[in-house]
């Protein structure tokens, strides 16, 4: 070896180390929280949204294998990143508790690291000025107030109230319509006068970042709520149209373009003790953002792709909602159908009501005891999941429960927690036939068969069977 090689080697090699000092000190600097600037003008959702995905990505990647912290602190900052992630994805499916955390971590992250302040967080909304509030700020204000005070029963207190749920004129329209205007959320916005901390506009402001961000855009806060259930796509103009519209009427595309005629974004409508209420005052805004909580909001436990050849999704979310999502060009538009099932404990004694209840009441009673055969059938949200419930109260304690689905809806074991039930469901792969096959070999002693079912002796339920005994 010569000693030009020698040197060329050694070169070579200093030149390495030094190349990968570079990339670790690089590493160390990207991994350092960088300080924000800001200015009135940088205090928009919009700005402080951009942040809040920044700041979150940078802590959920982040290697803190490079930036040389303690035993203890590393243990910390990892469990947190595992915590963040875990809550990042659980969000999305309708987990309230990892909603909860993420918006937690939003609210600390504008107030200690963005600098939001009472001074400037109306730039973000309009607090202090009504005149200038939308009909969605003034929503989510009122939802935001009523929640404090009433929990998941904010959106039941509030029709309840006001009674928005009552058949109504609307301008332009020539029938009575169940629908919520702009202009009734404007006055009860009006009537309630809240007076709010700042700490209560941040959360408002927090939940609108999120719902955009994480959530379910418009519809986020409602989905939680009990309610029966809440729609969206399935009203307006799909995009589609538009364009055959534009041929032959030019002046209804101007109407449209300035928000004259709804489109299929601007669709919102809630299933509220058996009817459905369109909400006129809340929007999506695009079709691109009602596309990306169609692609979203069935995503609980991997179904699948949802494609153009597999136009349809049925599934349901963490919080035991169904969901059914369907897309062009199987439907007209994107459209999404959740439907929620908190049943609620019952009686007989509280569901019938009517003189000479009691002669009706002691024949379910006798039917259920004897292990008849029993139907329950009705329309959709007439209560028949309801009164089922009530009749279940009274078989037998002694007595097995076997409960066919089509999806998890009754969930029997969350109210009698000690009963001996089992729940099957239909998948992919195994029928409903075949799920009633294994029924027979599991010692039940009553099957509750819930949809599609034309067995005889059943108790059918909004579209198929719900019981047998």
């Amino acid at each position: 070896m010569t000693i030009m090689n020698i040197i060329l080697i050694g070169v070579v090699v200093v030149g390495a180390i030094i190349l990968i000092m570079y990339f670790i000190t690089k590493k160390k600097n990207a991994a350092v929280e960088e300080s924000v600037d800001v200015d009135d003008k940088t205090y928009t959702l919009e700005k402080m949204t951009e942040f809040v995905k920044r700041r979150l990505d940078e802590i959920t990647k982040v290697n803190l294998y490079d930036i040389g912290l303690s035993e203890e602190e590393l243990k910390r900052r990892k469990n947190k990143k595992y915590e963040l992630k875990k809550a990042l994805k659980g969000c999305t499916y309708g987990d309230v508790n990892d909603k909860k955390y993420v918006k937690e971590l939003i609210y600390d992250l504008l107030f200690q690291e963005y600098g939001v302040d009472e001074t400037n967080i109306s730039k973000a909304i309009p607090f202090d000025i009504p005149s200038l509030l939308t009909p969605q700020d003034k929503f989510d204000i009122i939802i935001y107030m009523y929640k404090r005070e009433f929990g998941y029963e904010a959106l039941n207190q509030l029709i309840k109230k006001y009674k928005l749920d009552e058949l109504k004129y609307v301008t332009g329209d020539s029938k009575p319509c169940y629908v919520i205007t702009a202009e009734e959320i404007s006055d009860i916005y009006e009537k309630e006068n809240f007076l709010l901390a700042f700490s209560d506009k941040l959360n408002v402001v927090v939940q609108r970042i999120y719902q955009h961000y994480k959530g379910y855009s418009s519809i986020d806060e409602i989905r939680d709520m009990n309610i029966d259930g809440v729609s969206g796509g399935v009203s307006g103009l799909p995009e589609s149209f538009l364009s055959q519209v534009a041929q032959t009427d030019s002046d209804y595309i101007d109407q449209i373009m300035e928000h004259k005629v709804p489109r299929a974004c601007d669709s919102i409508w809630i299933f509220f003790h058996g009817i459905s209420i369109r909400l006129a005052f809340l929007s999506f805004g695009t079709e691109a953002e009602l596309k990306r909580v169609c692609q979203n909001i069935y995503k609980y436990n991997n179904p699948g792709q949802l494609s153009d050849t597999n136009g349809y999704k049925i599934n349901e979310m963490k919080d035991g909602s169904r969901v059914v999502v369907v897309r062009p060009s199987f439907s007209e538009t994107w459209a999404f159908f959740v439907r929620k099932f908190d049943v609620q404990r019952a009686t007989l004694e509280q569901l019938i009501r009517f003189p000479g209840k009691e002669k009706a009441i002691d024949l379910l009673k006798f039917l259920v005891k004897g292990a008849r055969i029993i139907s329950l059938t009705g329309e959709q949200g007439c209560g028949k999941t309801t009164m089922l419930m009530g009749m279940i109260e009274n078989i037998y304690e002694t007595m097995n429960i076997r409960v066919q689905e089509t999806a998890f809806e009754l969930h029997l074991r969350k109210i009698y927690p000690t009963r001996n039930i089992l729940t099957f469901r239909e998948t992919d792969t195994i029928s409903g036939q075949a799920g009633l096959d294994v029924q027979k070999k599991t010692d039940g002693s009553v099957n509750i068969i819930r949809r599609g079912c034309n067995r005889p002796g059943c108790i059918l339920d909004d579209s198929g069977c719900t019981g047998s005994f």
